[in-house]
């Protein structure tokens, strides 16, 4: 019978000692879970920030495109903004806006280009035809005051 009360306390002993090494296994799984909770929680505020501020980004530039959307050139809306415009209230990431912005003053740097070579082109114009009337002007005088004597 001392065998078996031995026995019985020998078991209690490992049973205990095994309690308390399951415990402590459960408090380092906790401790592991609240860990990567912390980092979790800590990613996605982040990503929610980037978010909004995205989003904020995105209405901003939505709202000056439909700035220069209602201010058109010569009284008529640039078929490339309105294609933009609605591009803008489709982007879904940053990645993505800022690929279209890429391409938006890509365009804008084409256009101011055509613009600069419309005005030189223009100036020339505008001097040979004040060049061409200066002439025919130097003539009608030459040829009036030529009448007079015949």
């Amino acid at each position: 019978m001392v065998n078996e009360v031995s026995q019985w306390l020998a078991e209690i002993q490992t049973l205990q000692q095994q309690l308390q090494a399951l415990g402590q296994e459960r408090d380092q799984a906790y401790a592991s879970a609240a860990n990567w909770r912390r980092l979790y929680e800590s990613e996605s505020e982040q990503r929610r920030n980037d978010s909004e501020r995205s989003q904020t980004r995105i209405r901003a530039l939505a709202n000056q495109l439909s700035m220069f959307q209602q201010a058109p050139v010569n009284g008529e809306s640039s078929p490339q903004l309105d294609q933009a415009l609605a591009g803008v209230n489709q982007v879904d990431s940053v990645d993505e806006l800022r690929s279209q912005l890429t391409d938006a003053l890509t365009l804008c740097d084409q256009l101011s280009n055509a613009l600069k070579i419309e005005q030189s082109a223009h100036e020339e114009t505008r001097q040979s035809l004040t060049t061409a009337l200066g002439d025919t002007i130097d003539l009608l005088a030459k040829d009036q005051t030529a009448k007079p004597a015949d």
